[in-house]
């Protein structure tokens, strides 16, 4: 099932760069986003809340690089607990006016009381909605999938070990 969404999310990105015009306004800018999460497990019977900041360089008029940390809050059966990722990200972003889709990949580690502290990576895609004569503000959604590597694990045993983090946002380029 994931290696199926995985290629239709790459067939069809791969479709947007023939309809995309890059603008070159953000060549060279920076971004700053604010995010609140939700994610769940694969059977989406368990999940948290999170809060999520990141910032990016851009370094051409479609690639942008940067940071990313989130820290969350969940309460269940079994207590409270505090959890935090740190990741870094690189995305591909076609800016068709006021929208712009992107893509990409982020990797990081995932830390603190209710999980077991591991290195995660995967795929990420989304879309910004741009607001204004200037566009600086522009509103997000962004899915990923992470999946986590400890020791030993094969290759099928990371992938399903995974989960996805959804998160809708606000953000500002300057």
């Amino acid at each position: 099932m994931f290696k199926r969404f995985c290629a239709a999310a790459v067939a069809g990105c791969l479709l947007v760069p023939a309809f995309a015009q890059a603008d070159n306004t953000t060549d060279g800018g920076i971004e700053f986003t604010l995010a609140g999460i939700g994610n769940s497990n694969e059977d989406v019977d368990a999940g948290t809340a999170s809060i999520d900041a990141g910032i990016g360089f851009f370094i051409g008029p479609m690639l942008s690089i940067g940071a990313r940390q989130s820290v969350g809050y969940a309460d269940d059966n079994s207590g409270t607990t505090v959890n935090a990722s740190t990741r870094g990200f690189v995305d591909l972003q076609f800016n068709i006016g006021r929208i712009a889709p992107f893509i990409g990949a982020n990797v990081g580690y995932i830390y603190g009381e209710g999980v077991n502290d591991t290195g995660a990576a995967g795929p990420e895609a989304g879309l910004k909605i741009y607001f204004g004569e200037t566009t600086d503000v522009f509103i997000f959604g962004r899915v990923e999938y992470q999946f986590y590597f400890d020791k030993g694990d094969e290759i099928d045993d990371v992938f399903q070990d995974g989960q996805f983090n959804y998160s809708l946002g606000i953000g500002m380029r300057f």
